[in-house]
């Protein structure tokens, strides 16, 4: 018994450190969020820090309304993304753990 608990020690303390691993590479991480085949582009970071808009020039002075919702739509397809990758990394360091359905990672 007294090595098992070794064991699942040893488990939490190196899934400790490839979540601190993890956190940091996602702090480095870009990704583009586009809409409106691309007219409108939000540049976004792991952390969901938003770093760059850009709007064609041609939507400038259009539709107001139009505008707000391909900005939304782009920033939200950023996010996703960003969501995307997180699980994925998130997924490589939990394989093997028997964590509850539902366990959110604390970033």
């Amino acid at each position: 018994m007294k090595g098992a608990l070794g064991n699942i020690m040893q488990q939490a303390q190196k899934m400790q450190e490839d979540m601190q691993s993890a956190k940091k590479e996602l702090e480095a991480v870009e990704v583009l969020g586009e809409s409106g085949g691309g007219m409108v582009s939000i540049l976004m970071t792991g952390t969901r820090e938003v770093r760059k808009v850009s709007i064609d020039d041609t939507l400038v002075g259009d539709d107001k309304e139009m505008l707000e919702d391909l900005v939304a739509a782009a920033i939200n397809d950023a996010v996703h993304k960003i969501s995307k990758i997180k699980k994925e990394k998130m997924s490589d360091i939990t394989s093997g753990m028997p964590l509850p359905p539902g366990f959110q990672m604390p970033f």
